[in-house]
């Protein structure tokens, strides 16, 4: 691990600490500070992959159950399916049981809940291309073994005390990597790597939906999956990590 990744590991642990000194927060104040998040959150998740509602039409859709026009069933679902695997991570980083890959599937189920019933939850069984990737996904029956890999390394790096924040970046990088899914493995790994982020006392990462910061996240992707670097992205991940502790703290005065 270089120095300046280093450092920045450390900034977190240092805001991590600050944050804690303000916990228990009120509940009706975290109530409305975690619902703005999701909301947010929400909309810069499906924004990466497409979707076209904006933020306040977001916030309708999942807060109000009302129907944008102009806009598709799809669209309506992402949204509320998201902000409902949301609340999923939120349940379960609070409690004890084990991140596994029924947890992963769980994710999926949700995020494609309405969307996709055949394929909700259920790995892949047809190869699949990355739209403007050089990166090739795994065959279809290379999915278990690389999955269960994938766990076992988990494991591994929490036995090793590797960094919270390093891990949460592995699990979203290698699960785009092995991409298991039909659809929605983005949204899973980023969903994936905040319940790891809430279960170790950080705060969730929204990673932007601007072309720029698009741009950015998927060539920091690129580069761990077709060069094998990850420093990129890893450091993407603090980065991002450190915004949005700074942000939570700022909101907390």
């Amino acid at each position: 691990m270089n120095n300046e990744l280093s450092a920045l590991l450390q900034e977190c642990d240092n805001l991590k600490v600050s944050l804690s000194k303000t916990r228990p927060l009120p509940t009706e104040a975290l109530r409305k500070i975690e619902n703005a998040f999701a909301i947010e959150y929400t909309y810069e998740s499906n924004r990466i992959e497409g979707n076209t509602l904006t933020m306040q039409e977001t916030e309708l859709v999942v807060n109000e159950g009302i129907t944008i026009a102009g806009k598709t069933m799809r669209e309506h679902l992402e949204a509320i399916n998201h902000a409902e695997a949301i609340d999923y991570i939120r349940d379960f980083a609070k409690g004890e049981m084990p991140v596994t890959e029924k947890t992963i599937k769980e994710i999926h189920s949700l995020v494609l809940h309405g969307i996709d019933r055949k394929n909700a939850g259920t790995y892949r069984s047809v190869p699949v291309m990355i739209s403007g990737s050089h990166h090739i996904p795994p065959q279809p029956y290379l999915i278990t073994k690389q999955m269960e890999d994938f766990m076992l390394r988990f494991n591994d790096m929490e036995t090793r005390h590797v960094h919270p924040v390093m891990i949460a970046a592995y699990l979203h990088d290698r699960l785009v990597g092995i991409h298991p899914f039909i659809d929605g493995n983005g949204r899973t790994a980023r969903l994936l790597m905040n319940l790891y982020l809430l279960r170790n006392g950080y705060v969730m990462i929204n990673l932007k939906s601007s072309p720029e910061s698009k741009l950015t996240y998927y060539t920091a992707l690129e580069a761990s999956h077709v060069d094998g670097n990850p420093d990129d992205f890893q450091k993407l991940i603090a980065e991002s990590e450190l915004l949005s502790l700074r942000r939570y703290l700022s909101i907390l005065g």
